[in-house]
């Protein structure tokens, strides 16, 4: 019988903030939400995307011709251009490239293939009381792999963690869950009408799986601390009221401050970045937001 396939973004070894001990974070391709603040837009599509690198490019035309698609064009006037509803990430333009021009974000991987790569890291996890966190993208979009890979990873007595956009039914959700030893779910807004402005999607189907989540296994809520979006001392208060009555799984809220690391992804992905003119939250307005959880009586820590 065919092993289930995922497809892959990328993974992250010895990371440190999401989850116990050195841990390998494996980025999932596919994602529901549309944040505005996105820092990794070439997760959001489930499908492998091709990103080119315009300052890289030597413009030579060597990819161009190696193009079947003939998704590729390159003028005077515009440069090298990729036509992405040609695109079938074929990668023979990575090949002609050679200057790393071109990359493809998302590999098609079995169970089998993608733990291997993560038992490579199994020393680490055991004396750091460690293991492995799967994100995105958004695991759920692809339950059914990622759930056999985490109990493949439990049979092996490794530590599992998901990060979760919390927007699914409830058995995705719940599949992974059986496998999970610590969720970590974004509570990006409290008002609806708000956070389907931000995201594209209601809030209520997180909130409810929050709750069911931290009935069943150990939960931190996240909040991406975005200026302008969500920072508002009501909203923050809101999110910590919620957070208190959640399960006894609940841990504690962590404050994320928005940063613009991930804008080049757009650039790559001929895509517009919509806030473009938003600065990080300063350290007095994410210890401030810090005591508004505080007096709500919640854990919370800012993570950098």
């Amino acid at each position: 019988m065919a092993q289930a396939e995922g497809i892959v973004c990328n993974m992250e070894r010895f990371a440190t903030h999401d989850g116990p001990g050195i841990r390998t974070l494996v980025y999932m391709k596919g994602c529901p939400l549309e944040c505005a603040w996105c820092s990794s837009p070439h997760t959001q599509e489930r499908a492998p995307q091709l990103l080119f690198t315009e300052s890289r490019c030597e413009q030579n035309g060597d990819c161009v011709g190696a193009c079947p698609e003939d998704a590729l064009s390159l003028s005077a006037e515009n440069g090298l251009r990729v036509d992405r509803d040609r695109c079938n990430t074929c990668g023979l333009c990575l090949e002609a490239c050679r200057n790393r021009a071109f990359e493809i974000a998302g590999k098609t991987m079995t169970v089998d293939e993608l733990f291997k790569e993560i038992d490579k890291d199994s020393s680490f996890y055991r004396r750091s009381n460690g293991g492995v966190t799967m994100g995105g993208g958004e695991v759920t979009v692809q339950s059914e792999f990622v759930s056999k890979l985490l109990k493949k990873c439990k049979d092996q007595f490794i530590h599992t963690a998901i990060e979760t956009c919390g927007f699914s039914n409830w058995t995705q959700l719940d599949t992974l869950l059986q496998y999970v030893d610590l969720v970590h779910m974004d509570i990006k807004h409290m008002d609806d009408a708000t956070h389907r402005e931000l995201t594209g999607v209601p809030n209520e189907p997180i909130l409810q799986n929050a709750r069911k989540a931290s009935e069943m296994c150990s939960l931190v809520i996240r909040i991406p601390v975005v200026p302008g979006c969500n920072d508002t001392d009501w909203n923050i208060r809101a999110t910590a009221r919620f957070a208190a009555e959640l399960g006894e799984g609940f841990e504690r809220i962590e404050l994320l401050p928005y940063h613009q690391l991930g804008m080049h992804r757009y650039e790559q992905l001929d895509m517009q970045y919509k806030l473009i003119d938003v600065e990080s939250p300063d350290d007095d307005h994410m210890a401030r937001l810090k005591d508004i959880v505080r007096s709500e009586g919640v854990p919370v820590e800012i993570v950098m």
